[in-house]
């Protein structure tokens, strides 16, 4: 490399990171994006398209298990998992190969090593050559890894994590499942879907509790219907290795025999060993950077974005994260907003939300109404089979304002767009209701939905008001 002097430097090529050097390099900057490990990040490699891509294949074959109940033959239904992981694998590796032809096509450079700080515009970076490299702005976007926990450590044979999961070629038996948030149960879902007996472990009094109680309970029920185990309110002590696989001990409550366990419970931020302390950058307890609206650190000119920042790790937030803070590195002002942030949790029924939630409305003393609209009365949900689940709205009943948003079932994961669009732009329930709906479609849940909040149903019976 002949000019090691760069504009932007980004570190990370995750979600955050390759959207960062996407932007800037719109800009006219010369950037390099550096990856010490596989180009898409966490995300692509072992997170968001592998899961999904597994999920995908589950939801095919629960689809044509359900053949007979829309007239069609199959005969017996089988499936090989080593072949849905080959599948898995080819996914990623075209995604990643596209990705890399992409980031080269914007004329960024790709850079092979882990980043340290040497001052506020020096990197040292070491991978097959070790290079020192300098630049005028940089943003961090080094992402998180699964949470190893000392009482009962990962071997990645018998007691795993969402990484190593991923690499399993044959299904055990059973499975328990050590946290019952959104990971733990989106592998819930596929395992039990694939035959595996599942039992979740969950500390907290539900299983998806930041999700709130409603979300909660639907799930819960879902998974009891689908066989999986579901003990809230349980204290993992430690696992011990048996014969035939492993022995959970609970805290006053024996143990949990099983072939497998799947430990899942919660993410760590990865920022050390990237010299943040030698520039002045401001780091919590737990790794945290600290960053303003402009998603800029405590050190001019130093960015960080995505899972590092401890704040939404999710990637779509991190990717515009990732477009806010290479606009301020190029001079060009933007600032972060977090008010309508959507999250799907993939299991089955899909989950997708946006905005606070009804316990969220009810301790914030607003004058709310909610409106919930279930599947069950949607035209094109009962044509297809789908009517599992409900959708949901929150407004301020004074202004009529979206300020929430909830749907469980059927493409939750497309469906809850329209709310975080209508919310991102301060809508009223009235923009909803004067909104035409095609129809059929599952979309018209929130028409409806939004009708019985301003309390004018359409399809659904009215309330008998009390005289």
């Amino acid at each position: 490399m002949e000019n090691k002097k760069f504009d932007i430097v980004v570190i990370g090529a995750g979600p955050g990171g390759y959207v960062a050097a996407i932007k800037a390099s719109q800009y006219g900057k010369k950037v390099v994006l550096i990856e010490k490990q596989f180009m898409g990040g966490t995300c692509l490699n072992v997170g968001c398209i592998p899961t999904k891509t597994l999920i995908s294949n589950a939801h095919i074959l629960h689809t044509i298990k359900q053949a007979a109940d829309f007239g069609i033959s199959t005969g017996p239904v089988s499936f090989e998992y080593a072949k849905m992981k080959h599948r898995k694998d080819s996914v990623v590796e075209k995604m990643r190969k596209s990705l890399e032809g992409l980031v080269k096509s914007n004329g960024i450079t790709i850079m092979q090593g882990h980043a340290e700080f040497i001052s506020t515009r020096e990197l040292k970076i070491r991978g097959e050559m070790n290079e020192i490299i300098t630049f005028d702005k940089a943003i961090v976007a080094t992402g998180s890894e699964p949470l190893d926990i000392p009482a009962f450590p990962c071997d990645h044979k018998k007691v795993l994590n969402s990484t190593s999961i991923l690499e399993l070629s044959t299904l055990p038996k059973s499975l328990a499942i050590i946290g019952g948030g959104y990971i733990g149960c989106e592998f819930a879902s596929l395992f039990a879907e694939l035959g595996v007996k599942v039992t979740i472990l969950e500390a907290m009094p539900m299983i998806l509790a930041p999700q709130g109680k409603t979300i909660s309970d639907v799930i819960t029920r879902a998974f009891i219907k689908k066989g999986v185990d579901v003990q809230t309110s349980v204290m993992v002590e430690g696992i011990d290795d048996t014969a035939t696989g492993v022995s959970i001990r609970i805290k006053d409550k024996g143990t949990v025999e099983c072939d497998m366990a799947l430990v899942s419970i919660g993410r760590k931020i990865v920022s050390s060993d990237l010299g943040l302390d030698k520039i002045g950058v401001k780091v919590s307890d737990r790794g945290a950077v600290a960053v303003d609206a402009k998603m800029e650190t405590t050190t001019p000119g130093i960015y960080a974005i995505g899972d590092v920042t401890g704040q939404y790790m999710l990637a779509h937030v991190a990717s515009h994260q990732g477009v806010v803070a290479a606009s301020n590195a190029c001079g060009v002002k933007a600032d972060m907003h977090y008010e309508a942030v959507p999250a799907v949790i993939f299991t089955s029924p899909e989950i997708a939300m946006v905005g606070i939630t009804p316990e969220q409305a009810a301790e914030s003393q607003l004058p709310f109404a909610i409106g919930k609209f279930p599947f069950q009365a949607l035209g094109k949900a009962v044509a297809s089979m789908d009517t599992e689940g409900f959708a949901q709205i929150i407004i301020n009943k004074q202004t009529g304002q979206v300020l929430g948003a909830q749907v469980i079932g059927k493409d939750a994961s497309s469906l809850i767009s329209e709310i975080a669009l209508a919310m991102s732009n301060e809508l009223t329930l009235d923009c909803i209701t004067e909104t035409i709906h095609a129809h059929p479609t599952l979309p018209e849940a929130w028409l409806e939905a939004a009708l019985i909040a301003g309390d004018t149903p359409i399809h659904l019976p009215p309330k008998v008001k009390k005289t």
